[in-house]
């Protein structure tokens, strides 16, 4: 089993402001390198607004999947999967810093009789992932490790399906290219049977 990564912890204040001193420095200088003045209207507070962006896309490294989880709801429950089809991300890749924007399906199988996660919190692990500078591969296994991490599952399933700015924008230049992973665990994983039905379940 593939274990949740331990979350980031922010800079102190003093190492945060020296990084965004040297980000808005660098920012300003490759805007006079192409010609253009960093100090006129529609660009003096550009270093600044794109340092405000990247704190909200990444806002998920001071957010802990194992908080959103610990607290569960007894029902009765004979232990068949509950899945969120259809939740929609945006991340950061990790390789140019360019968004890349799709949907996820994300499932778990209770143990029976055990406690459930509330709905919205399936959505919301995705986001604590997501926003964070991400490769898709990697934002996928790391859904299903927090829900086999913090929940009594017998396997979880996430499947994502994104368009990637790095591809559509840059280098090849294939808009409306669509990436798919997947990442399945314990029953999904090892019984193929359980692994279709829950696909029937995602299509339905």
């Amino acid at each position: 089993m593939t274990t949740t990564p331990p979350t980031a912890t922010l800079e102190p204040p003093c190492a945060r402001d020296a990084a965004a001193d040297a980000y808005t420095a660098g920012l300003r200088s490759w805007l006079t390198a192409r010609g253009l003045d960093p100090t006129s209207p529609a660009l003096t507070d550009t270093p600044a607004r794109v340092l405000r962006a990247l704190e909200e896309m990444t806002a998920g490294y001071d957010e802990d999947p194992a908080a959103l989880l610990a607290r569960t709801f007894p029902v009765d429950h004979p232990g068949t999967p509950i899945v969120v089809t259809g939740v929609p991300f945006t991340s950061l890749c990790e390789h140019h810093v360019l968004p890349f924007t799709g949907t996820a399906d994300i499932a778990y199988q209770p143990a029976p009789g055990a406690p459930v996660a509330g709905l919205s919190k399936l959505p919301r692990v995705l986001d604590v992932y997501a926003r964070r500078l991400q490769s898709q591969e990697q934002l996928t296994q790391q859904v299903t490790a927090a829900l086999d991490t913090h929940l009594d599952s017998l396997g979880a399933a996430c499947v994502i399906r994104s368009e990637h700015g790095c591809l559509a924008h840059r280098g090849a230049r294939k808009p409306g290219s669509v990436m798919v992973t997947a990442s399945y665990t314990g029953r999904f994983l090892d019984d193929p049977d359980a692994r279709a039905e829950l696909h029937r379940l995602m299509d339905a």
